[in-house]
């Protein structure tokens, strides 16, 4: 049973800042690719960045410089620490891995961005 479980979400005031947690199961994690998205209302879901396997990271033109990923295999775990968050990055944000040809989803977490 592959598990993902998000957290860290909540309210933080416009250019705060925020880490979430995206804890995985099931999986040898060392060995995959893990990614943030996130879907804000009434927006599509949208790449927040990716992480590969030996820590290279990619990230939407949006986010750079600002937001940083990071996994720690020993504790199955990406993070994605955000920093200056904006009022229209309000959404939620979700975590996935790609194993094999299966993709994996958490259930997501919100983060609301407002004075």
């Amino acid at each position: 049973q592959v598990q993902l479980v998000e957290s860290g979400g909540g309210l933080v005031q416009p250019g705060g800042s925020l880490r979430l947690s995206c804890t995985t199961s099931g999986i040898i994690f060392r060995f995959n690719v893990a990614a943030w998205y996130r879907q804000a209302p009434g927006k599509e879901r949208e790449l927040v960045g990716s992480i590969n396997s030996d820590g290279g990271t990619n990230y939407a033109d949006s986010v750079k410089g600002r937001f940083t990923l990071s996994r720690d295999n020993a504790k199955n775990t990406v993070y994605l620490q955000m920093n200056n968050l904006k009022p229209d990055e309000t959404a939620v944000y979700y975590c996935t891995v790609v194993v094999l040809t299966s993709r994996y989803w958490g259930q997501g977490t919100q983060v609301t961005v407002s004075s």
